[in-house]
């Protein structure tokens, strides 16, 4: 079984009501039928639209308004996946990846485990990261920072409630961007990630909030260039899972 993410963008990067009801309606019943596996899509809609994104693309570079996350035996058999993406978006990128999930629902004290059903929109709110690995480092050095490193301290100091890792093993659709990281993160709420002292669980205390937003800001700037980060906020959709 391989996992093939494929981020898709649109001059707005946002996902409004009738896109958002094409994604999930005719479209995900079209990827249905060829028989994934598996079926998840992150959408910028309404509903993840008041999220404070820390770090905005520039004016000019609209954000991916969704992320196609699909299980298959043979990426081989992609095109028939991609061909059903394509109307529906003005540009679209496919990946070869490998999912690690750190942290899921209910493996914390801040969510519990997952009781909705396939393809009702998942509570909270998903941070979407797009990460370059910069040239400085090696990819050993750069997967062990991020793997040994950031995981952990991003874990111990922040509520997150569902960690997707997803490691580029190559990119599958010309000009695709050269991210080597595509990283899902969920949260309690759209108020988890807009308070800060909530986001680094400091409970009222400047210093503390202080200290922990240096320890985060050095350790991703030594694995990452903050100009190259890509975020977007999106509502999750796990439409057919195992």
């Amino acid at each position: 079984m391989e996992k093939i993410v494929y981020l898709l963008w649109n001059s707005s990067g946002r996902a409004d009501k009738q896109l958002v009801r094409t994604m999930l309606g005719s479209v995900a019943q079209a990827l249905l039928a060829e028989n994934p596996a598996g079926l998840t899509m992150d959408l910028a809609d309404d509903d993840a639209s008041s999220v404070q994104v820390p770090l905005p693309p520039p004016p000019d570079e609209p954000s991916p308004f969704a992320l196609v996350s699909l299980w298959i035996n043979c990426h081989d058999d992609r095109t028939r996946f991609e061909a059903l993406l394509k109307p529906h978006a003005e540009a679209i990128a496919g990946y070869l990846v490998t999912e690690s999930i750190p942290t899921d629902y209910g493996d914390n004290q801040w969510a519990s485990r997952r009781d909705w059903p396939d393809g009702e929109r998942s509570p909270g709110v998903v941070m979407l990261t797009l990460m370059e690995k910069p040239t400085r480092l090696s990819s050993d050095e750069w997967y062990q920072h991020w793997y040994g490193t950031q995981t952990p301290m991003s874990t111990d100091i922040q509520p997150r409630i569902r960690y997707v890792r997803n490691a580029v093993a190559r990119p599958l659709t010309p000009g695709a961007p050269p991210y080597r990281g595509i990283v899902e993160e969920a949260w309690p709420s759209i108020e988890t990630v807009n308070d800060p002292m909530r986001f680094y669980l400091a409970d009222g205390d400047d210093d503390l909030l202080a200290e922990r937003m240096n320890i985060m800001l050095t350790s991703v700037g030594a694995f990452l260039d903050f100009d190259r980060i890509r975020l977007a906020a999106m509502s999750e959709y796990l439409i057919k899972t195992n």
